[in-house]
């Protein structure tokens, strides 16, 4: 069989469901997404018309029309009059979407998504902690303090080293009082935060050096110097990421 024939069957195939989902449209919705990104419907080609999704996902065309609604939301297709509901570029598509951007992860071998993340967090967190360094009053910088010290202490336990490891930069997101800035990071690190990609290796010895970088920003932060907490922030976002991501062997986008 080749590609083409392939690729043909999988656009008429039906879900793999283990049991009939309970919310019909959001069950299709999830699937057809992750067709569009995998590209078994492309970019600039339509899906399949009405009935035949109706048969495929053996759903009624209200579902089927809920779904292209909700997909349409996402920026994944564009219903026109005459030519059907077409799939977008991927220019279109709303990254920051949970099933958007967690298909994409899913499809992305060269992790070009992941280090596209870990820069567009690097970007905003280190402005918040140029801002937290301004603005951070005795008891943020306590808490920092305190958390580094306890992560000392939690280094050969990575489950609770990482719990106390989002928090330390949840409180320097919450002490900058940038709450979009802290929402866009919150919605990337949901996505990504439990994937084993995403996590990479998480040694003792890896918990160590990550601490020393948060410890670093906390210094900074302490000394209200903006400029260094920024660096610290940006410098330790980096390097934690690039020794996560070291065992794939594939090349990194993060210097820039």
């Amino acid at each position: 069989m080749t590609p083409s024939q392939e690729t043909a069957l999988e656009k008429l195939a039906s879900p793999a469901w283990s049991r009939r989902p309970t919310n019909l449209a959001t069950a299709v919705t999830a699937e057809l997404v992750e067709r569009i990104v995998r590209g078994v419907h492309p970019s600039g080609t339509a899906l399949p018309p009405e009935p035949v999704l109706c048969e495929t996902f053996s759903v009624s065309r209200t579902v089927v029309r809920e779904a292209v609604k909700i997909l349409q939301e996402k920026g994944l297709v564009q219903v026109r009059q005459g030519a059907g509901t077409m799939v977008t570029p991927q220019s279109m598509w709303d990254m920051l979407d949970e099933l958007v951007l967690g298909a994409t992860i899913a499809e992305d071998d060269s992790l070009s998504i992941l280090d596209d993340v870990v820069v567009t967090r690097r970007l905003l967190e280190s402005d918040m902690a140029h801002v937290a360094a301004r603005v951070a009053g005795e008891e943020t910088v306590d808490r920092l303090r305190a958390l580094v010290d306890r992560m000392d202490e939690l280094v050969g336990d990575t489950v609770a080293y990482h719990e106390l490891d989002r928090a330390f930069h949840d409180t320097v997101m919450q002490a900058s009082g940038n709450r979009i800035a802290r929402g866009v990071v919150q919605a990337l690190e949901s996505q990504v935060v439990n994937t084993a990609r995403y996590t990479g290796r998480t040694e003792r010895s890896l918990c160590v050096a990550s601490n020393r970088g948060h410890r670093r920003v906390y210094e900074m932060i302490a000394a209200h110097d903006p400029q260094g907490a920024a660096a610290a922030m940006f410098t330790h976002i980096t390097e934690a990421w690039v020794v996560r991501r070291s065992g794939s062997g594939k090349p990194d986008r993060l210097q820039r």
